[in-house]
C-alpha cells in the first residue's frame, strides 16, 4: 500500500468559487474557512476548517447527510469553534465539491478515501467524530474499519439500526421536471424528510437543499435502509452517544425502538439524547438544544469509561 499524498492546503476564503445565489450565511462562513485537499479517486476530497488548532484537544470533524455537504453543519459551526474546538467538516466523496469515490457508490465507498485523508491531515492523532444521517452511517463504518481514527463517536439521526419494518418517507423526484417545478418538489421533499417546521424551508434551508441535491452524484445509495449501522456498531470500540430529533421522519414511532438497539450493539454507548421540536435535521431546525447535547456529549466522550460496581456492592 502506498503512502497517501501529502494533503494541500488553500489558506483564506474558500469561498472565492462560491456559485451566484449562495445563501450569505454560507458565504460568511466559507470567508471564514479554509480549505484542504486529499486524494479522492480521480479528484480531491475536500476539507473545510475553522478555529486554530487547539493543544491537547482532538479536531472535531463533523460528516454530513446524504445529498448534503458542509452546510448541513452552517448552523453549528461557530458555536463550536467559540467552544473551544477546532471544526473540520469534509465534502463527503461523491458530493459537493468532492469528487467520487474510487469505486463503489455507497457508504461504504467512502471509508478509505476517509480514512487516507485524515491520516493525511493528521497523523496518528485521532478526532472526535460526530455523523449526521448517512454521515453517522459512514461514521459508523469506518471506525468499524478502522477504530484508531477517533477518541469518540457522536451519532445524529442516523438510519440503519435496524427498528424501522419499513421505510417510513416517500420523496419525489425532481431531476426531470423543468426548472420552475422543481422548487415545490424541494419543499416537499424538505418536509417529509428533513424538518418538522414548515415555516423553516423557506429561506436558508431551501437555498442550501437545491445547491447540496444538484451536487449529489451518489443518487443510488440503499444501504440506509438496512441495518448495516447496528451490524457495524458491535466493532467501534470509542465511547458513543447519540442525538436524535424526537420527531425524526426516519423513525416516526419507532423511535422509542432507538435506545435499546444501540444499547444492544456498543460496546461503550453513553446515551441517547431526543431533542423536543425536531425532526430529522436537528442541529438546524434546533440549534441551541442540539449543541447543548453535542457539548456535553463531547465532554462526556472525552473521559474514561466508569468502572463497573463490584459485586454486592
Amino acid at each position: 500500500m502506498t503512502a497517501p499524498s501529502a494533503p494541500a492546503t488553500h489558506p483564506g476564503p474558500a469561498g472565492a468559487a462560491a456559485p451566484d445565489g449562495t445563501p450569505p450565511e454560507v458565504r460568511r462562513l466559507q470567508a471564514l474557512a479554509t480549505r484542504h485537499t486529499t486524494p479522492c479517486g480521480d479528484g480531491d476530497l475536500v476539507w473545510h476548517a475553522w478555529g486554530p488548532a487547539v493543544p491537547g484537544q482532538p479536531p472535531l470533524v463533523l460528516l454530513h447527510g446524504g445529498s448534503g455537504s458542509w452546510t448541513h453543519w452552517v448552523r453549528n459551526i461557530e458555536d463550536l469553534v467559540a467552544a473551544g474546538h477546532q471544526v473540520w467538516v469534509p465534502d463527503l466523496p461523491g458530493f459537493g465539491e468532492s469528487a467520487l469515490p474510487p469505486a463503489g457508490a455507497d457508504a461504504d465507498a467512502l471509508v478509505e478515501p476517509l480514512c487516507e485523508g485524515m491520516r493525511a491531515l493528521w497523523g496518528p492523532q485521532p478526532c472526535d467524530l460526530v455523523g449526521f444521517s448517512f454521515g453517522g452511517m459512514v461514521a459508523g463504518l469506518l471506525l468499524a474499519d478502522h477504530p484508531e481514527l477517533a477518541r469518540q463517536l457522536v451519532i445524529v439521526g442516523a438510519p440503519a439500526m435496524g427498528v424501522v419494518p419499513h421505510r417510513q418517507f416517500e420523496l419525489k423526484g425532481w431531476r426531470h421536471l423543468p426548472p420552475d417545478q422543481q422548487p415545490q418538489v424541494h419543499r416537499h421533499n424538505l418536509a417529509v424528510l428533513m424538518l418538522q417546521d414548515p415555516a423553516l424551508i423557506e429561506g436558508l434551508a431551501l437555498g442550501l437543499h437545491v445547491a447540496n441535491v444538484v451536487r449529489d452524484r451518489m443518487p443510488r445509495r440503499r444501504l440506509a435502509h438496512t441495518d448495516i449501522l447496528a451490524r457495524s456498531l458491535p466493532r467501534v470500540t470509542c465511547p458513543v452517544h447519540a442525538i436524535y430529533g424526537r420527531n425524526d421522519a426516519l423513525y416516526k414511532r419507532w423511535i422509542v425502538e432507538l435506545e435499546a438497539a444501540f444499547r444492544a450493539v456498543v460496546p461503550d454507548f453513553r446515551g441517547l439524547d431526543f431533542i423536543p421540536e425536531a425532526g430529522h435535521w436537528v442541529q438546524f431546525e434546533q440549534p441551541r438544544p442540539f449543541m447543548a447535547a453535542l457539548l456535553a456529549a463531547l465532554a462526556d466522550g472525552a473521559q474514561p469509561a466508569a468502572a463497573p460496581l463490584a459485586a454486592g456492592r
